[in-house]
Order: structure tokens, then C-alpha cells, then sequence
């Protein structure tokens, strides 16, 4: 025969993995073992770890559905929120103050209930403008420096710290150029 056939014919697989069947001869059948062992052990070693690591961001997945899994839901309340904010704000002076006094109170009731859920209002007025946070929608010309938020046309609030609307401000350009 030649080398080459002869080398496939001593050859074997172990565990997947191919090995010279005259090296293993020379070997002790317990130190054979011992190597099947010891490669076992290291291949249990890491599907343990792949394992750990799965369940971990299992379980963080998990919680950012549950913690996040309505943010859909609560920029759809802030629309109702604003409305109420509206309608406040447009109020007639001889509308019944009963009325004016209930809606207030609905609306912090609202804002209240959201924030128990983990929304909360960016603060804006006197800020400096943080692209992150805020979307500016233009410049006036203020005693303010430059760059700081003068008007909010639009609250806006973030959810556990991820942004949920960003706030639409005005900015102050600056004294005016007389």
C-alpha cells in the first residue's frame, strides 16, 4: 500500500475530531480516557457558559419588553394629554371655573399616572438646546444666550431615560443687531 492510504487506515474519529490511531495505540487505554474526559469536560465547560449567557439576556430581554413594551401605546396618551393641555390653554374667560378647575385636575391626574409607568416630562425652558432631547423648530432674538430654549411649543418626555417624544423649543438667537 502507499503512505497515504496506509495513514487514512491507521486514522479514527474521537469525539469529532480525527486522530492518528498509532498515536493513540502507544497511549495507555487510561490515558485515552482521561483525554476523552478532560475534552468532554472542556466542551460541557463551554455550553455551560453559552447557556449562562443565554438565560442572562433571556431575562434582560424579558424585562425590557415588559418595561418598554407600551411605549407605543404611551406616545398615543400624550396626544390625549396635549389635547387637555389645550384646551386649558384656549379656555374662555367665562367659561365655568368648576370646569377649568376639573380639567386641571384630570390633566395632573394623567400626568401623575404616567409617571408612576415611568414617563417623565424633559425639562426645556432655560435649558441650553440638547439635539438628544430637544428638536428646535427656530431662532428669535432674545436677552438670552445663544442656543438656550426660550418658548416650548411641544413637551416632551422620555420613558425609564429612553426618549419617548423630543420636546419642540425655540431658541434664543442672540440680542438683536440694531
Amino acid at each position: 500500500m502507499s503512505d497515504n492510504t496506509q495513514n487514512l487506515e491507521n486514522t479514527e474519529k474521537v469525539d469529532g475530531e480525527t486522530v492518528n490511531a498509532a498515536a493513540s495505540a502507544e497511549k495507555s487505554p487510561e490515558a485515552v480516557l482521561t483525554e476523552k474526559l478532560a475534552h468532554a469536560e472542556e466542551k460541557y465547560k463551554y455550553l455551560y457558559a453559552d447557556f449562562e449567557n443565554f438565560k442572562k439576556r433571556a431575562i434582560k430581554e424579558r424585562q425590557d419588553a415588559m418595561k418598554y413594551g407600551w411605549e407605543n401605546v404611551a406616545g398615543e396618551l400624550l396626544q390625549v394629554l396635549d389635547n387637555f393641555d389645550r384646551a386649558l390653554q384656549y379656555a374662555k374667560p367665562e367659561t365655568d371655573p368648576n370646569l377649568i378647575s376639573g380639567l386641571k385636575m384630570v390633566s395632573q391626574q394623567f400626568i401623575t399616572t404616567l409617571g408612576k409607568q415611568g414617563v417623565t416630562e424633559i425639562p426645556a425652558m432655560g435649558q441650553a438646546f440638547n439635539p438628544e432631547l430637544h428638536e428646535a423648530v427656530g431662532q428669535l432674538p432674545s436677552d438670552q444666550p445663544v442656543g438656550t430654549i426660550i418658548q416650548e411649543h411641544q413637551k416632551g418626555f422620555t420613558l425609564h431615560g429612553r426618549l419617548l417624544r423630543a420636546s419642540r423649543v425655540m431658541l434664543s438667537s442672540g440680542p438683536a443687531a440694531n
